[in-house]
């Protein structure tokens, strides 16, 4: 592996913790020493402020909801700094036609809470048990995504307007174009003067429908990380003094 980065850049869920838990001691040892030679950046599909508390407010820059909001940490206050916050107002109407007409399709019209989840910057969840689903009724749903892989492409046609993610462990992330966190990274170099050559990126979601999928596809270099648990092991040559 080459060891002349200059930007690391990371998901979160699947890649450096389990899904919407904690950061552990072993990967923030992983993250704390490789902060030492290069600079890191977390790329996320939620808010910043949620990666943070769930990194345990690691010190890092974060571009959250797939870099539709913007945040650097504040080494003073040991906070983050929220620079940007971008919004796209959905069509509420449509989208909740059109997700009632797949729940029907599919038989997904039993749910807990709400059936669909706008949030601030505009994105959409269609989460298919509802917001309020318990976590282990949404983990077990769809381990191998092959439940919501019979449909994908039929949610991508109907939300033409939108990059659709198969995500989480039950639910349709969509993210209004051109937002995704190949374009966060792009809008990351030329403000920051780097090039694709000059990142790697470190992720867990690059099949089919994932939300690395479009960083995965770039010419940026990227680890396959398949074990968050195994985080040091695949990054070990860049951890060596």
């Amino acid at each position: 592996m080459r060891t002349d980065y200059k930007l690391i850049a990371f998901d979160l869920d699947g890649t450096l913790t389990q899904h919407r838990t904690k950061l552990g001691p072993e990967n923030r040892a992983v993250l704390e020493k490789l902060s030492k030679k290069y600079k890191l950046i977390m790329i996320g599909a939620g808010a910043c402020t949620r990666i943070f508390g769930q990194m345990d407010e690691f010190p890092i820059d974060i571009v959250g909801n797939y870099g539709m909001q913007i945040s650097k940490y504040n080494h003073e206050t040991k906070q983050l700094d929220i620079i940007e916050t971008a919004y796209i107002a959905p069509d509420k109407e449509r989208t909740d036609r059109i997700c009632h007409e797949i729940r029907e399709k599919y038989g997904f019209t039993e749910y807990a809470g709400e059936h669909v989840e706008y949030h601030p910057t505009g994105s959409i969840t269609f989460p298919l048990l509802g917001t309020k689903a318990n976590i282990e009724d949404k983990l077990a749903f769809d381990p191998d995504r092959s439940r919501r892989k019979v449909f994908y492409e039929e949610v991508k046609a109907a939300f033409p307007d939108y990059t659709v993610f198969i995500g989480g462990s039950s639910s349709f992330d969509m993210a209004p174009r051109p937002h995704n966190k190949l374009n966060a990274l792009d809008r990351y170099c030329q403000e920051n003067g780097i090039t694709h050559k000059d990142i790697l990126f470190c992720g867990d979601d690059y099949g089919v429908g994932g939300n690395d999928e479009q960083v995965y596809l770039s010419d940026i270099d990227f680890v396959k990380v398949d074990d968050y648990r195994k985080l040091g092991e695949y990054l070990a040559d860049l951890l060596i003094d």
